[in-house]
């Protein structure tokens, strides 16, 4: 798995769920004066030099690339903690938002060479508990829980989870259909107590 989304195993390509990773939240710090700005998912605004302001990251990454602010980078890109087996809370898109700070807003982001290792650290130690999960599964496995995942995590995981979960159900199958059969065969027959006489009303 080594952390990559192969096209032909995930649901979205990455690009897809960069895309969809665009519309989360984060935080600019504007350089110049400018009136509100009126979206159809919403409106952005006003803003002022040196205010910090929300705005979607796809806006945030258009108003860097012209020079008008710059993009605070989140509070979680810090180290992950240590547990064997759980995923610690992160943002659903922290690949694809951390990727795209990286490609757009590398001079906001202080010790970005340090900043950007951590979070392929933390990714590769994701990505490694996730195929630790994932050698547990058995053919008595009915669902497998894996708490906080980020989106790409999940589209990589899914596909694969859902032919494995496939193939234990099929090759058991016959199985089981012949322990069923086994059962009906050994149910008790009834016995033949001779003819039955008719209930007449008198």
């Amino acid at each position: 798995m080594a952390g990559q989304s192969d096209p032909h195993l995930s649901l979205f390509s990455p690009s897809e769920v960069e895309f969809v990773a665009e519309d989360e939240i984060v935080e600019i710090v504007p350089n110049i004066r400018m009136e509100a700005l009126n979206m159809i998912c919403g409106d952005f605004g006003p803003f002022f030099p040196q205010i910090p302001s929300k705005v979607p990251l796809w806006l945030a990454v258009a108003l860097k690339r012209r020079g008008k602010c710059t993009i605070r980078a989140p509070e979680w890109m810090t180290v992950e903690r240590e547990s064997p087996r759980e995923f610690q809370p992160l943002p659903f898109h922290y690949i694809e938002i951390s990727k795209l700070l990286f490609d757009h807003s590398r001079d906001d982001i202080t010790d970005a060479y340090l900043v950007r290792s951590l979070i392929e650290d933390i990714r590769d130690v994701r990505f490694h508990k996730v195929e630790t999960g994932l050698e547990t599964i058995s053919g008595r496995t009915h669902a497998v829980k894996l708490k906080n995942l980020s989106a790409m995590e999940v589209n990589i995981v899914r596909p694969f989870m859902v032919r494995t979960l496939q193939a234990f159900y099929k090759h058991d199958s016959p199985q089981m259909i012949q322990q069923a059969d086994n059962t009906g065969s050994r149910s008790t027959p009834v016995t033949d107590r001779g003819p039955r006489r008719d209930l007449r009303r008198r």
